[in-house]
């Protein structure tokens, strides 16, 4: 089969950004690191109910910028932004610096890959038909502008059905990024 490129790397600074932002120097670079991924962890574990598609963390001279892109941003701000004080404060005691937390809205979450494979997965779990979940999200995605989807029932999002553990792989073509003319 050869040497596999990992897609992610590939596209970094063409047309994906990356997800942490920082310069950390030699002895720092390995707390940054593992900092940021207890910190998208415990907060995509926080959250889990919010669709919280992906993210992204700055660190501007000692303090901390993390941007949340959500489906649902009125889950994760809270009544009078309750809820997202206090995710600011435990993430501020798990980092050790000021945190400031932007929410972003998603659109359209249903041409966004990772929440339609939450989407589908929950849909199996709730032991509805898999063809019936995987057509349906097919024709969300296509009547809101994606111009063709995949979905494969054995891979990334999982759901935890009766007969085990399935999991699920959505790509979505929204069209050609590099190629365009201004």
């Amino acid at each position: 089969m050869g040497q596999k490129v990992h897609p992610t790397g590939m596209r970094l600074g063409i047309i994906k950004d990356w997800s942490s932002k920082w310069y950390a120097r030699c002895q720092d670079y390995a707390d940054y690191l593992n900092t940021d991924l207890r910190v998208r962890e415990f907060i995509k574990k926080k959250l889990a109910h919010a669709s919280v598609s992906e993210v992204r963390i700055e660190r501007p001279a000692r303090n901390a910028r993390i941007i949340i892109h959500t489906a649902r941003p009125g889950i994760v701000i809270g009544k009078k932004g309750e809820d997202i004080d206090k995710l600011r404060t435990q993430v501020s005691e798990m980092m050790g610096i000021p945190v400031h937390i932007s929410v972003e809205e998603i659109r359209k979450p249903e041409v966004d890959a990772l929440l339609v494979a939450v989407s589908v997965a929950g849909q199996l779990e709730r032991r509805i038909m898999f063809r019936r979940a995987m057509k349906r999200a097919v024709g969300n995605a296509m009547r809101l502008g994606a111009l063709g989807i995949r979905i494969n029932v054995s891979g990334f999002a999982e759901s935890h059905t009766t007969y085990g553990v399935i999991g699920i792989k959505v790509w979505i073509f929204k069209g050609e990024i590099i190629g365009k003319q201004n």
